[in-house]
């Protein structure tokens, strides 16, 4: 059966009845209803009815079309390929995770040599009979003899800490609660580390209370959670975030301090030398971001974005914190900082060109030395480590090469190849290539074209659209078994760096938040007019996609550009901008998007929210993408926009919600779930775009 002759046979989906409710909220003046109100209630009957109906339409949809055997067949072989994370030196041991290939997750060893046997410290692979409890964080301490680790449930932020004695693989007693959007950070003597916690949420709010109130503890190992000291607190900012961490030297507990998710934060410490210290605020103004390096005795390197939109390197003399003492290490270049690491004596720092990686190195006192050479051109992470060691890793990847671990000595700047994926891929078949578009604006905006060799620039060729846009979030040049899969399916894959994300620094993150955000819609939509009228794609063939903040931004371009698109795919979005603030963290995202309760933020918010724009029209075939624990951005907001897409539906286009069960917003999914989503979501496009799977 061809897909044209099943395609004319198909019936017109009948979607669940979303009975639109009566709420109309009188805000600044403007009455804005909001009549799927009720999906916000993820624990009521009726919202449970509504999901399980949805999935069954979509389900049906989906499993009806032809090429989904042979789909999942090679993507699983792709995907069937060792990976290695990149190694740390701890307490005399080497770290590192290990994936075979399909496992759920990935496994963390342990070794005192890079060329002995490794031993398995943590499989998360045994947490859980279907691979949906992650290893979400671990912190090995000094002496190397326990490790801290955090498990994820069903992909929630919530964590639950544990302590492993790492020689016989014994957990202790320890077990903390109630942890979210925290490291765990062992104090120098390895008796106890210090994490963040919030209050214990009212029974049936976990997924959807407010996150606020947080504070640092110090926990001692064989103790209970109820014993641990408050370190530090800020009641009187419930809505400020604190995160800590204790210096290489073990002398300092460095506490960040952020409002939201606005990129600049406070940055104080207390003196652990001293039992009884204060907290001192050392830069406490909130006029920049400030980002701790390391410490050279009671000097502070820190990264900072003062004066500086693409970052620089100072020095802080704690004992003379004015700013007319500060000292310039490493000054700002043309190309946005994006990390600095101390290894070896020497400051490695990295940068990023046109969404590329460049390493640069420099001595203490800023004197610039040879860079490191890199494999090629692409995204190079890593570089961790202490100040003391002369050898550290990196993992280096590119869309056409597969992540590969690299091993560093600083004394002779050399990287040698530590482990690399055994393949079959082959990446001389395809290309990429990166290009500059101008938006409406006249801004040029990079994004990068990925496809096999000798593709055919007549139109026809099914074009995938993917972007982020916000939060200072950099896109990078990444291989992905997913993207390879796509391309042997005869698509071009586009990844956009637009404005709101950090690839040129702070002025370009600001020129695509709050009341500037229109910007980043702009330059996506001025992406995909630029393939069509390249002849790349044609408006029938182009689909496009994000997550999370690229979700909002499918939602928002699908609804101001509706005929530009074939097919859209916004995951885990924020869809409702009036309400996101009322939920877990999204309070935080304020910072980014404006305050749905100031007027002047109302109106931007209005003007682009995806769940009110909605009108009746022909939308394109969307699959809106979403999961039943996400409690980062509540599964509502894809609820809600999907109820009202459907409703407003005028064309015959289907518009579909897939709700993951046991999955949150991505971070932790095992890899089946992984696989099962890839393959339902070209699925779709294949139907929708109207292309044949072969492969």
């Amino acid at each position: 059966m061809t897909l044209a002759t099943l395609t004319a046979k198909e019936p017109k989906i009948q979607y669940p009845d979303s009975k639109p409710g009566d709420t109309i909220d009188l805000l600044h003046g403007i009455h804005v209803p909001d009549p799927y109100r009720w999906l916000e209630d993820l624990n009521s009957e009726d919202t449970s009815k509504w999901v399980k109906a949805q999935n069954t339409v979509t389900e049906s949809y989906l499993t009806k079309i032809p090429g989904r055997g042979p789909l999942e067949k090679h993507l699983t072989k792709l995907w069937n390929v060792e990976r290695f994370g990149v190694p740390f030196l701890e307490g005399g041991r080497y770290f590192f995770t290990k994936n075979d290939g399909l496992q759920n997750q990935s496994v963390l060893y342990s070794t005192t040599s890079l060329e002995s046997k490794p031993t398995v410290l943590l499989d998360p692979n045994t947490f859980s009979a279907d691979g949906t409890v992650a290893l979400s964080d671990y912190e090995v301490s000094p002496d190397g003899k326990q490790i801290a680790y955090s498990t994820s449930a069903s992909g929630s932020d919530w964590i639950e800490w544990k302590v492993r004695e790492i020689e016989t693989g014994n957990d202790l007693p320890d077990h903390l609660l109630w942890s979210k959007f925290s490291g765990a950070s062992w104090s120098k003597d390895g008796k106890g580390f210090y994490y963040g916690r919030f209050p214990t949420p009212k029974k049936g709010q976990k997924m959807t209370a407010q996150n606020i109130h947080k504070k640092i503890y110090h926990h001692t190992l064989g103790t209970s959670q109820d014993q641990d000291r408050l370190v530090y607190e800020r009641p009187e900012h419930p809505k400020q975030g604190l995160y800590a961490w204790v210096s290489e030297d073990g002398n300092y507990l460095l506490i960040q301090v952020s409002r939201g998710t606005d990129t600049k934060n406070g940055l104080f410490y207390k003196d652990l030398s001293k039992p009884d210290s204060e907290v001192v605020e050392l830069l406490p103004n909130f006029d920049a971001s400030y980002d701790f390096v390391s410490s050279l005795g009671s000097t502070f390197l820190i990264r900072t974005d003062l004066d500086a939109p693409k970052q620089k390197v100072i020095s802080i003399e704690l004992n003379k914190p004015e700013p007319s003492n500060w000292k310039t290490i490493i000054p700002e270049s043309p190309e946005t900082l994006r990390s600095v690491s101390h290894i070896g004596g020497i400051l490695i720092a990295n940068y990023l060109k046109d969404a590329r990686t460049e390493i640069r190195r420099f001595g203490l006192d800023g004197t610039q030395l040879p860079p490191v050479k890199l494999p090629g051109l692409g995204t190079a992470s890593g570089f961790g480590g202490k100040s003391g060691q002369n050898e550290t890793f990196f993992y280096f990847t590119s869309f056409t090469t597969p992540g590969a671990v690299y091993r560093y000595d600083v004394k002779s700047n050399t990287p040698v190849l530590f482990k690399s994926p055994k393949t079959q891929f082959r990446p001389k078949n395809y290309q990429s290539k990166q290009i500059f578009v101008t938006s409406k604006d006249g801004t040029k905006v990079p994004m990068f074209v990925v496809h096999k060799k000798g593709l055919k620039l007549d139109g026809n060729n099914p074009t995938l659209l993917y972007a982020y846009g916000g939060f200072n979030i950099s896109l990078r040049p990444s291989y992905s078994p997913a993207t390879i899969a796509w391309l042997d399916m005869g698509g071009v894959y586009v990844m956009a760096n637009l404005r709101g994300g950090g690839e040129y620094g702070e002025d370009w993150h600001e020129a695509g938040m709050k009341l500037k955000k229109q910007n980043v819609f702009d330059d996506f939509i001025a992406c995909a007019e630029h393939l069509i009228a390249k002849n790349y794609t044609s408006s029938s063939k182009l689909a496009i996609a994000g997550g999370s903040n690229g979700g909002l931004l499918v939602g928002a371009c699908m609804v101001q550009r509706p005929e530009l698109y074939g097919a859209c795919l916004p995951a885990v979005g924020v869809m409702d901008m009036l309400r996101f603030h009322k939920f877990t963290i999204g309070w935080a995202w304020q910072a980014e998007y404006g305050k749905p309760d100031d007027a002047s933020d109302f109106k931007n918010l209005l003007r682009y929210s995806p769940y009110h724009n909605l009108k009746p029209t022909n939308y394109p075939a969307t699959m809106v993408i979403t999961s039943d624990h996400d409690d980062r951005v509540v599964p509502s907001h894809s609820f809600k926009f999907a109820a009202a897409l459907q409703a407003a539906q005028k064309g015959t286009a289907p518009s579909l919600i897939r709700i993951e069960s046991k999955a949150g917003h991505g971070a932790g999914t095992p890899t089946s779930k992984r696989i099962e989503a890839i393959v339902d979501k070209y699925s779709f496009l294949s139907k929708t775009l109207g292309f044949e799977i072969k492969l």
